[in-house]
């Protein structure tokens, strides 16, 4: 008995000695993923139509803006925004100019890619808002509990409400989209 026992232990061992490495040597393995940029995108310019003098509104969309994030974030957020100028045409009289107090704008819900929230600032035509100015921007769409990459493209609609006192001309005013 005690012969098999020590044979046991021996064979137990010999065992164990050949599943246990005599020795090992690990290797810790790094890499970088490095993130992109957020940006912004919108059309060079946009045509509303026309009306004739007399006509309280008009309204019209102003084509695609795309946000595009490729920082791959962990958790992260944006917001975009928008602000205009005075529309005026001429010399920019008060009877030429439709100034930001009769313009609106909406956002209007957009297509999104990715994982996150996404919400639009407007998301119809009946919420459009006043335009903001540089120094006090409109909200247009933001993001939140962003992870990874992630894209947004919406098709504003703008609203000009037209003074009855203006004059007929070509009207001309600049938007400006901002992501942060």
């Amino acid at each position: 008995m005690r012969r098999l026992l020590t044979l046991a232990l021996v064979v137990g061992g010999l065992i164990l000695a050949s599943i246990t490495p005599a020795s090992g040597a690990e290797t810790i393995v790094t890499f970088t993923l490095g993130g992109g940029n957020l940006t912004i995108s919108a059309p060079a310019t946009a045509t509303l139509g026309s009306v004739q003098t007399g006509t309280p509104s008009l309204g019209g969309s102003l084509g695609n803006i795309v946000v595009t994030d490729a920082r791959g974030t962990n958790n992260g957020s944006w917001m975009a925004t928008v602000y205009g100028t005075n529309f005026v045409t001429g010399g920019g009289t008060p009877a030429e100019t439709i100034t930001l107090s009769n313009i609106r704008y909406a956002s209007l819900t957009g297509t999104a890619t990715g994982s996150g929230t996404f919400t639009a600032g407007q998301a119809n035509a009946g919420f459009a808002a006043l335009l903001g100015s540089q120094a006090s921007p409109l909200t247009a769409y933001t993001a939140t509990n962003l992870f990874g990459n992630n894209s947004v493209t919406w098709n504003p609609t703008l609203i000009v409400n037209i003074p009855t006192n203006a004059v007929a001309g070509t009207y001309q005013g600049t938007l400006v989209h901002n992501v942060a």
